[in-house]
């Protein structure tokens, strides 16, 4: 049984930083994609950032990029979202999911995560 719980979430100033967790149960790095979503006020889950299975690439939403770092520690079967830099508009939960299939074209479609997290917030404001 796949299990994600994320933490890490909290308020914060613009300019500040944040590292995101996501405990992962059941599943095996090197064979399933992992990936962070988030979803802000009325609006869709958008897609932020992906580590694809056995870490053989790494993706980014332009929103994000040179921003928000992927990463993992397989000794602990965490990954986790470095976020710098944060500004009001990355405001929003934040999702960890994972998926078996690690298809490369659909890596930022949320439809294609079976497994999700509860979400943490995080909030961005002065």
């Amino acid at each position: 049984q796949v299990q994600l719980v994320e933490s890490g979430g909290g308020l914060v100033q613009p300019g500040g930083s944040l590292r995101l967790s996501c405990a992962a149960s059941g599943v095996s790095f090197t064979r399933y994609t992992m990936a962070w979503f988030r979803q802000a006020p009325g609006k869709g889950r958008d897609f932020v950032a992906a580590r694809r299975y056995g870490g053989t690439s790494t993706h980014y939403a332009e929103s994000v990029k040179g921003r928000f770092t992927i990463s993992r520690d397989n000794a602990k079967n965490t990954i986790y979202l470095q976020m710098n830099n944060l500004q009001p508009e990355d405001t929003a939960v934040y999702y960890c999911a994972s998926t078996s299939t690690g298809i490369l074209s659909t890596i930022r479609q949320k439809d294609a995560y079976q497994y999700w997290g509860q979400g943490t917030q995080v909030t961005v404001s002065s």
